[in-house]
């Protein structure tokens, strides 16, 4: 079956294609149960490792984040370069495994290491993944195939919670668990346990069946010959187009900020404020992650393609705008009321519009990138997205509860503030974008933005160099 879309009719059903995108999606459903699981089990791990809220967010956020963003950069350099499912498949091995090892962690230190590796790990899928979408389909499809794998993020957000909670549940009345090997083990640990190891599945699956489809879009010289392309190169482009990134980079960050607030803290939140238990939380939030997020994240996907058939080559930021703008009311005000009816209600509304850039800030950089770039220039989104969102986002809200506000109790205070002014930044950076973006758009499209291929590669002269630097595909 032909892994390239560039010779196909408009009406071909892509069915090979859809099938990859559903198998990623089902990898990055794995990636959120692995990496969300921890927020629904902070009580007992605190207790056990003997953490504060801010120790607790470092796990949750810094310790992740941090190998997430930096592997991001030399994995993505990779992923432009050589066979990306096996680059994706390693990825899933490793971050299973380390998700498998924050089971045995006995305090935080060792707990850090693993989270560090779970970062390590899932920093290799979404580039490569946005890589291959973007190879695999035509701009108008691009937006809902990008929506459908993002939904992999709030399905798995979602099961991380239904799981924590059933586990919890089921072993709320035993201290420990005897495991094979293993010995003793706590029921948060026998939980890391369950959720890791079957990743290794989705690596084999995905060795066995995704197929590495041929590169579209490719940078070429005068020759016609496709150019290799560095680091250097893709921050290059970056500067190029230096307003319209640092627009879409921290808009999207800062918009990002409040979803990882939201599904970081949320849980803390009613267990504390409203006295839920771990397993009516993780039941509750599951089933709001599931379906308003999902929901959410087609929406999303559908608007910025809607948006772009009607000639607006500025949807995925205008997209953006629209969902930051419907988030901003009830991401801040869910906090603070008194009912748990209202308040779950407005959480609804705030998870629908908070899921809304996934889509479309990854089919903004795939729409205006070079193929030989666009792995790259993903990397540095998700890095400064993530030191941003979860490095600096969750970490601010525990330090508020700590040593602001003096309580546990007032993480929903905690909450409120930071997703107040993480929405408002997101909103004017993501509406100056738009403009920004156009333009960019525009010079790519006519070939007055490549005067910096001499720069870049060094073989042609700044007169020649429009005419040299070529693409072709999408």
């Amino acid at each position: 079956m032909a892994a390239s879309t560039s010779s196909t009719p408009a009406s071909r059903r892509y069915t090979y294609e859809w099938y990859v995108v559903l198998i990623c999606m089902l990898a990055y459903v794995f990636s959120f149960v692995d990496r969300q699981v921890l927020a629904l089990m902070i009580e007992p791990i605190k207790k056990d490792l003997h953490l504060s809220d801010t120790q607790f967010s470092l796990l949750q956020g810094f310790a992740f984040s941090l190998f997430y963003a930096v592997m991001g950069m030399p994995l993505a350099y990779l992923a432009d370069r050589f066979a990306r499912p096996r680059i994706i498949a390693t990825g899933i091995a490793l971050w299973s495994l380390a998700t498998a090892a924050c089971g045995i962690s006995q305090n935080f230190a060792q707990m850090f290491l693993a989270r560090l590796s779970v970062g390590v790990g899932e920093a290799a899928l979404s580039p490569g993944t946005y890589s291959m979408l973007s190879d695999y389909f035509p701009k108008e499809k691009l937006g809902r195939a990008v929506g459908i794998y993002s939904l992999g993020s709030f399905i798995g957000g979602g099961m991380a919670f239904l799981i924590g909670g059933y586990v919890i549940n089921l072993l709320k009345q035993v201290t420990t668990t005897t495991v094979p090997l293993l010995g003793d083990v706590r029921s948060w640990q026998l939980t890391f346990l369950i959720v890791g190891l079957p990743g290794f599945l989705v690596a084999l699956l995905f060795i066995l069946t995704v197929r590495d489809p041929q590169r579209k879009g490719l940078v070429r010289d005068s020759a016609g010959e496709a150019k290799r392309v560095s680091m250097i190169d893709s921050l290059r482009f970056i500067r190029e187009h230096g307003k319209t990134f640092a627009c879409h980079y921290l808009g999207f960050s800062f918009y990002a900020m409040t979803l990882f607030c939201l599904m970081s803290w949320t849980p803390a939140f009613y267990i504390r404020h409203f006295g839920l238990s771990p397993v009516e939380a993780g039941y509750t939030l599951g089933a709001i992650l599931l379906i308003a997020n999902t929901t959410g994240v087609f929406c999303g996907g559908w608007l910025n393609d809607w948006l772009m058939t009607k000639g607006r080559t500025d949807g995925p930021m205008l997209a953006g705008t629209i969902g930051a703008i419907g988030m901003l009311v009830p991401a801040v005000v869910f906090t603070q009321v008194s009912s748990l009816t209202v308040s779950l209600g407005l959480l609804v509304i705030a998870m629908f519009f908070a899921s809304f850039p996934m889509p479309t800030s990854t089919a903004a950089m795939q729409t205006l990138a070079p193929n030989q770039m666009r792995a790259q220039i993903s990397a540095v989104f998700l890095l400064i997205s993530n030191l941003i969102a979860l490095g600096i986002g969750t970490t601010l809200v525990a330090l508020l509860t700590d040593k602001v506000f003096g309580s546990p109790k007032m993480v929903g205070m905690s909450m409120s503030v930071v997703n107040l002014l993480a929405t408002l930044l997101a909103i004017g950076l993501l509406w100056l974008g738009c403009k920004q973006f156009r333009l960019s758009v525009a010079r790519e499209a006519n070939g007055t933005a490549r005067a910096h291929v001499a720069e870049v590669f060094g073989d042609e002269d700044r007169t020649g160099a429009s005419a040299a630097f070529k693409t072709t595909g999408v």
